[in-house]
């Protein structure tokens, strides 16, 4: 599955940002989950970053929270579960959510890859 932002370019006053120049990397224990910073701190003078996340078939982001980050999600593509506070939410191409600072949640990816847009404010670091 290839989405649109994985080859977009990324226009900022003094740069330009190739998504498909940007490598995928795994984040230590969490089994088929890929991320892609596409844009971090040092661009928003540490107001946000986004983040393209993929999640292989049958695979999920674990339980987690952000203590300090609002997290705002978009479904680019796929199907899955967004998990709330222990309830579960059907997810697919077109649909976002937004979770607050200490709320822990867990994605989901159903038959297929689900590849979706994480937007963190503050940034990740």
């Amino acid at each position: 599955m290839s989405s649109t932002l994985e080859k977009t370019t990324i226009f900022f006053p003094e740069q330009v940002v190739h998504a498909d120049d940007m490598p995928w990397y795994s984040p230590p224990g969490w089994k088929g989950v890929f991320l892609k910073d596409l844009i971090g701190e040092n661009q928003t003078y540490g107001k946000f970053s986004y983040h393209l996340v993929r999640v292989q078939e049958n695979c999920e982001v674990p339980l987690h929270s952000h203590d300090t980050q609002w997290e705002w999600n978009a479904i680019l593509g796929g199907n899955g579960t967004f998990i709330l506070n222990k309830k579960e939410i059907s997810v697919s191409k077109g649909q976002t959510f937004v979770t607050p600072p200490g709320v822990s949640h867990i994605i989901r990816a159903g038959n297929r890859d689900i590849v979706l847009l994480a937007m963190f404010v503050p940034p990740l670091g």
